[in-house]
């Protein structure tokens, strides 16, 4: 193998196809796992065998590893010829030449996962309810994402690729689910300790 193999290589558009929808399929796959590993990190819970910071520190990675690929997916989006994407419809939606909305919803999703790792790396410098609206607004960039992915990808309908869109979904409906059911015992536990805090004060 030598330099002219590879740039022969990265001329064929097929191969430019593959590695966008490539990454764009495990980009879908990353995002849920940093969703889902998102919604379980407000948990208070924890196990000895699984602790909470695990959680929290897998989700960080895992963000930061899904934009280092989304990059990956923008850049070869913009490189590969065979549909006109300029570079700039990767940071401002709905204005592109090619499906606007479905390419759009990509940019808005790509916007959204930037802003919210960017605004978590400097988590400190927020308050905290800004932070939590803002963190709060991955999920659209999740959603966005898939339905990107789905209107635009020329193999979204096959079998595979709608297992892995239904699986996604599932993962992150089931995290939330988890939250929710976890979020009403903290609000219990909650009020029994603002009902024991007058009990103790008067002893």
């Amino acid at each position: 193998m030598n330099l002219e193999f590879f740039t022969e290589a990265f001329q064929d558009e097929r191969l430019l196809w593959f590695l966008n929808r490539g990454t764009g399929v495990i980009l879908l796959v990353l995002m849920t796992v940093s969703v889902g590993l998102g919604v379980l990190s407000t948990v208070r819970a924890s196990s000895v065998f699984w602790p909470r910071f695990v959680t929290q520190q897998l989700h960080r990675n895992v963000s930061l590893l899904s934009v280092a690929l989304l990059i990956a997916h923008a850049a070869l989006a913009v490189v590969d010829e065979y549909v006109n994407i300029r570079w700039w419809d990767a940071f401002v939606p709905f204005l592109g030449e090619y499906q606007p909305l479905w390419l759009g919803l990509g940019t808005v999703a790509t916007d959204l996962v930037i802003i919210t790792v960017l605004t978590g790396l400097s988590r400190t410098r927020f308050r905290s309810r800004t932070w939590r609206t803002i963190h709060l607004t991955s999920y659209l960039g999740w959603g966005a994402g898939l339905v990107h992915g789905f209107g635009i990808g020329t193999d979204s309908r096959e079998p595979w690729s709608v297992a892995i869109s239904i699986v996604c979904v599932g993962v992150v409906a089931g995290a939330i689910a988890v939250r929710l059911s976890t979020l009403g015992q903290e609000r219990q536990l909650e009020r029994r300790g603002a009902a024991e805090r007058p009990r103790r004060s008067r002893r």
